[in-house]
């Protein structure tokens, strides 16, 4: 089964492949999205929605797993990340794939064994359970980190929270 991970962010985006067999996990891709902070809003939405569209035309996941927001303490950038989530949760949703949604502290807790383990500590355990990963920007890290999540808890969304 292949499961694309995403990580929300306007400017960023974090996207990871990954392809499980039984307990087996293996990295198949990982990179970032990034949109033009000079363009409007809307049309950094569609640099998004595109990004989005071709990884999962390239790789064909069957999966999304979407890792859940936290609110700043900025409601306008809050806004404006709600904004991208909404585009990172539909574009899966409208190519046919079932999407999942994790909070951070359960991607924490299932890659590292602590749901307060610090950024770098997830990069590290994440690496360490898929070393042929490139990871040449965090937000892939963190994208492969909600994919792993998904990976461990696929067959119990609603003890994790998980919303086909």
């Amino acid at each position: 089964m292949r499961i694309v991970g995403l990580d929300p962010g306007l400017r960023i985006t974090g996207w990871g492949i990954i392809d499980i067999d039984g307990n087996r996990m293996r990295c198949v891709a990982d990179g970032a999205i990034k949109t033009d902070s000079k363009r409007p809003l809307a049309e950094r939405l569609v640099q998004l929605y595109e990004g989005i569209e071709d990884v999962l035309k390239r790789f064909g996941p069957v999966e999304a797993a979407v890792e859940e927001t936290f609110v700043n303490k900025n409601p306008n950038s809050t806004l404006k990340l709600g904004q991208a989530r909404g585009v990172v949760m539909l574009t899966p949703a409208r190519a046919g794939l079932s999407v999942f949604e994790y909070t951070p502290n359960q991607v924490k807790k299932t890659v590292v064994g602590s749901g307060h383990a610090q950024k770098e500590q997830v990069q590290m355990m994440v690496k360490t359970l898929l070393p042929t990963a490139k990871i040449e920007i965090a937000d892939a890290a963190d994208a492969l980190a909600v994919a792993i999540c998904h990976a461990h808890n696929r067959n119990t969304p609603d003890k994790w929270g998980g919303v086909a």
